[in-house]
């Protein structure tokens, strides 16, 4: 699920200077791993859609976050050996733990790296390259995309997974004493975004076909979870409306600001995690493209 944006459902990872990357590793791992757990079916459905004939061999994770998709992929590839990359010590060291738990650890090799340095480390030649909530981090899309056709076998599947944005958690008149307070958050979000991460939201299928891919599938997952909420799903949303908090707390009103915080207190009775209307809207879109 890499979130920068809060997710990388799953995730996903953010190529960020490292001194900003590591310094909130750890809540972002908190919510990559949650972003994980809610959404697991969803990603599995991803994985199940790619339009692969022969099984792949070789496969590399391009920003692997805390491994929603490596091990997601794992599964769906039993035979397969995956290369897992982020810039993120913190990120690795959660991904080799969950892969020694899930009996993996000997198909992952674990390689730390910045992908928008000029060079790249050895990656090897995969059949399939996945890229989940970390193409829109790349100060050159095009010039990533073009060193990932490169990097592909010939007939290799490239995978790129989005978010299409925040997940949404709370129902429309909510919270009572500040109705269409989420919605005004992802307005102040938005617009914080489209200065800090212009490639958010691009046409990937173009980019993919500018840099010599052939575009075989386009799919977009719409996530709809609860209520009933769950336990994952009420820290989830807690997590997530903390780390939104930081990007929108000064465009809000002081009043949006007050209500904001009584949902983020855990000790409150209007805390986010005593909500029982509580789900997790949100869409993912998956391109798949091949290397001719």
């Amino acid at each position: 699920m890499n979130h920068p944006s809060p997710h990388t459902a799953h995730h996903g990872a953010h190529h960020v200077h490292e001194h900003e990357h590591e310094h909130d590793a750890g809540d972002q791992a908190d919510i990559l791993d949650l972003d994980a757990e809610v959404l697991a079916e969803h990603i599995a459905s991803i994985t199940a859609w790619l339009p692969i004939g022969t099984s792949p061999r070789r496969i590399v994770d391009l920003g692997c976050g805390t491994g929603a998709g490596t091990l997601a992929l794992l599964e769906r590839f039993p035979g397969a050996e995956l290369t897992a990359v982020d810039l993120s010590a913190a990120h690795l060291h959660r991904l080799q733990e969950k892969a020694a738990a899930a009996g993996a650890a000997d198909r992952v090799r674990i390689v730390r790296a910045d992908l928008d340095a000029t060079a790249w480390p050895e990656l090897g030649t995969p059949e399939l390259v996945w890229a989940s909530a970390s193409m829109h981090h790349m100060p050159d899309p095009d010039r990533t995309l073009r060193r990932i056709h490169d990097l592909l076998a010939p007939g290799g599947l490239f995978a790129v997974v989005e978010l299409a944005g925040f997940p949404r958690f709370l129902p429309e008149g909510a919270p009572e004493d500040a109705p269409g307070l989420e919605e005004r958050c992802h307005a102040a979000l938005d617009h914080h975004r489209a200065e800090q991460v212009p490639h958010r939201g691009v046409d990937w299928g173009a980019k993919l076909t500018k840099a010599g891919f052939t575009v075989e599938g386009e799919r977009t997952i719409t996530v709809d979870t609860g209520p009933p909420r769950t336990d994952a799903a009420s820290r989830y949303a807690l997590s997530s409306l903390r780390r939104m908090r930081g990007s929108v707390a000064s465009a809000l009103t002081a009043e949006d600001l007050t209500a904001l915080d009584r949902l983020l207190d855990t000790d409150s009775p209007h805390s986010i995690l005593r909500r029982i209307d509580l789900g997790v809207r949100t869409e993912r879109t998956v391109w798949a493209a091949r290397r001719a």
